[in-house]
């Protein structure tokens, strides 16, 4: 069976017919090209897949894609602004090492962005529990931990989300 949804993604309004087995992971990677969001575990044990929808860290692979409807969501290509100039997130990730392979790095910042949004004076121990959902087999977390003080702790945590992978 399908189901016509209609969703904001990154800024935008999308209408897509979606088959009520699709996860929203599906949805973004395969249906409509948006492949930064990745697939690790396929079980929402690893983190990989995390998108934001209505302000919320979710694992899209499974989450199924007829529940955006009429929600907001936003995946690592909507942070960046238009001119390609990276959410202080992403740049605080790449100048602090806190991506090495960079699989997880996707859903490590979508996750880190929420949390800093409900909590943006988060503590140390507060982000490695809001964290513990997503793995990384590389850095051993402390680069990882290290890029999202720096966001923390600095003064640039508001940026909207305004990038559309046609613009």
């Amino acid at each position: 069976m399908a189901t016509e949804i209609s969703f904001e993604l990154n800024g935008h309004q999308v209408e897509y017919t979606v088959k009520d087995h699709w996860t929203l992971l599906y949805l973004l990677r395969e249906e409509l090209g948006f492949t930064g969001t990745k697939e690790g575990c396929g079980s929402g044990e690893c983190g990989a897949c995390t998108v934001i929808v209505d302000g919320k860290a979710i694992n899209s692979c499974i989450y199924l894609a007829v529940d955006v409807n009429k929600r907001k969501v936003q995946t690592i290509e909507g942070l960046a602004k238009k001119d390609g100039t990276m959410h202080p997130l992403q740049q605080s990730f790449v100048d602090n090492g806190g991506i090495q392979c960079g699989f997880c790095s996707p859903g490590m910042i979508m996750a880190s962005k929420a949390m800093l949004e409900e909590n943006p004076e988060v503590s140390d121990e507060e982000m490695k529990h809001y964290l513990a959902g997503n793995i990384c087999r590389c850095t051993g977390y402390t680069p990882i931990f290290n890029s999202i003080k720096a966001v923390r702790d600095s003064d640039t945590q508001e940026v909207k989300p305004v990038a559309w992978r046609d613009e």
